[in-house]
């Protein structure tokens, strides 16, 4: 599998060291070129491609990759939701499939899922506030991050009863790859649940997983979200084929 990687920052990295760890040798990291856009013909054409890079600049990764004549991507940036639509029609204007998220850890993943219905629960209790206090390094650009505002959408969706709003508080200081935290406070009580990445080999695997998954058949043209490939993960009777 040839693989390709734009954005040489810490998650590209680890999945470029990744796809070689995995027995894909030739795994090319592309940073960012001077003037910002990248030259098609200068990319190749890729089995996948992997986006890594900043919200600002998706748009014309996804557009050169394409034009490179890559037809499956895995997209980890965050930060470029209302540029959703604008990528999902270039793919299918394309033919070509990728997989989105904005947290490629597959134990995030399960978290939502947790979250959610924990929410559910606590929220037909109608005694407790839920709350979302996220950590990252100094420099993420995004505020809050990707995966708390999926958690914020998830918890404020199945938290029926709720007496006051979902608290999102924002951290950004050090090197720490990520720490979400969701709790709920009851009177006299309260319970909270953690995700600690402690290093971006989690968000790596992740991303394979999609890759496995787009290579693994024919996919529908478009975006397809990261939950499609866990659901597949979750189910022993594809798991032989994406590993």
């Amino acid at each position: 599998m040839e693989t390709l990687v734009i954005g040489d920052g810490g998650l590209g990295r680890a999945i470029a060291a990744a796809c070689r760890e995995r027995g894909y040798p030739d795994a090319r990291v592309v940073g960012r070129p001077p003037g910002g856009l990248h030259d098609p013909g200068s990319l190749g054409s890729a089995d996948v491609a992997f986006e890594a890079t900043t919200g600002d600049a998706v748009v014309a990764n996804v557009q050169a990759l394409i034009d490179a004549g890559c037809r499956r991507l895995v997209i980890g940036t965050t930060g470029w939701e209302s540029d959703q639509a604008r990528v999902d029609a270039i793919l299918q204007a394309a033919g070509a499939a990728a997989v989105r998220a904005s947290n490629f850890s597959l134990a995030a993943a399960v978290f939502l899922r947790v979250v959610e219905e924990t929410a559910a629960l606590f929220g037909a209790l109608g005694q407790f506030d839920p709350y979302i206090v996220e950590w990252h390094r100094r420099t993420k650009q995004d505020r809050p991050s990707g995966t708390a505002r999926e958690l914020a959408r998830r918890i404020t969706a199945s938290a029926r009863g709720r007496r006051n709003e979902l608290e999102v508080a924002v951290v950004r200081a050090g090197g720490n790859p990520g720490t979400h935290l969701v709790g709920f406070d009851g009177p006299g009580e309260a319970v909270e649940l953690r995700l600690i990445a402690r290093d971006r080999v989690a968000y790596a695997d992740g991303a394979l997983a999609a890759a496995a998954w787009l290579m693994a058949e024919p996919r529908a043209p478009g975006l397809h979200a990261f939950a499609t490939v866990v659901d597949a993960l979750l189910d022993p009777t594809t798991v032989a084929v994406l590993a």
